[in-house]
């Protein structure tokens, strides 16, 4: 299968990954790191899917997308750390003060997993963060050795996956996700 990434400019592709299958529903849309708290619990409903389509409208986009041809199969959030409450996180550290870019949800679509895409997708990440400008990308993975994670709980990508595509072990943190503990990783585009 070739896959194709490109930015998440349109909107009915992202809501096909990321959005409800309720349009009033109160689901993440990939908004909970990308927002200060008090405005992710005000979007409720159908203002979270306007809020992503603003942000499909805007340059940069809001991550990246994966194809199939035409049909969106991935999606990778990516956007500068100022831009995201990584910014203010007491649990994730700061490595170093370098206006860095963070990588931090990865999903693909029911039937097309296994198929290489969430390294295609961390790929086209890294490509779409260096082509605005950023010097460095973070991840922040479960560090989940050979231990089985849900799928639901899976987004921040797996540690390996992140090694296989250059980063490093930059940090440990304090944040926990799964019963897993998350590693920041970083990937230097200097």
């Amino acid at each position: 299968m070739a896959v194709d990434v490109r930015p998440a400019s349109v909107f009915e592709d992202v809501r096909a990954l990321v959005g409800p299958r309720s349009p009033g529903a109160d689901v993440c849309w990939c908004l909970s790191y990308r927002l200060p708290s008090a405005l992710n619990r005000e979007l409720r409903g159908p203002a979270r899917g306007e809020y992503v389509a603003g942000l499909c409208r805007a340059e940069p986009a809001p991550g990246v997308l994966a194809y199939d041809g035409d049909e969106p199969v991935g999606w990778a959030a990516v956007a500068p750390r100022a831009d995201t409450s990584f910014a203010r996180s007491r649990r994730i550290p700061h490595v170093d003060d370098l206006p860095v870019w963070s990588l931090w949800c990865i999903r693909v679509r029911p039937g097309h997993r296994k198929k290489g895409i969430s390294h295609a997708l961390i790929a086209g990440a890294v490509e779409f963060a260096r082509a605005h400008g950023a010097p460095v990308v973070e991840a922040y993975p479960l560090d989940n050795g050979d231990a089985r994670v849900d799928l639901t709980m899976a987004y921040p990508g797996l540690r390996r996956n992140f090694e296989r595509a250059g980063f490093v072990h930059a940090a440990d943190t304090s944040s926990v996700l799964a019963g897993h503990p998350r590693v920041l990783m970083r990937r230097d585009l200097r």
